[in-house]
C-alpha cells in the first residue's frame, strides 16, 4: 500500500470507531479533596488524551465511561490523587485501529 492511499482522519473520528464495553465499576478513582486543596495546575484536564476530565467550578469533573486506559492521569498526577486500576476481565475499550 502506498503512503499516498492512505487516508489521514482526525483522532476524534478514530476514537469513534473504537468500542466500549464500559464496566459498572469505575476502574479509576479521583480524590477530590487531594484535587481541589493541592493542586492548581490540573494537568489531568490537559493530558487526558479522551478528555476524560473537564474543569468545573468544584474543581474537574471525571468520567471513566470513555476512558482509553493508557494511564496517563496516572502517571502525571502530581498529588497521587489518581487510582487507576484495570477493568474487569473483558470490559473497557477495544481498538479497532492499531
Amino acid at each position: 500500500m502506498s503512503v499516498q492511499a492512505l487516508k489521514k482522519i482526525k483522532i476524534t473520528e478514530a476514537l469513534n470507531t473504537n468500542i466500549w464495553d464500559v464496566d459498572s465499576r469505575p476502574h479509576i478513582t479521583v480524590d477530590y479533596e487531594k484535587c481541589r486543596k493541592l493542586c492548581d495546575k490540573k494537568i489531568c484536564t490537559l493530558l487526558c488524551p479522551a478528555g476524560c476530565y473537564t474543569l468545573s467550578d468544584d474543581g474537574i469533573l471525571f468520567s471513566y465511561e470513555g476512558c482509553l486506559e493508557c494511564g496517563t492521569c496516572r502517571i502525571v498526577c502530581p498529588h497521587e490523587a489518581v487510582k487507576w486500576d484495570y477493568p474487569l476481565s473483558g470490559r473497557g475499550v477495544q481498538y479497532r485501529f492499531g
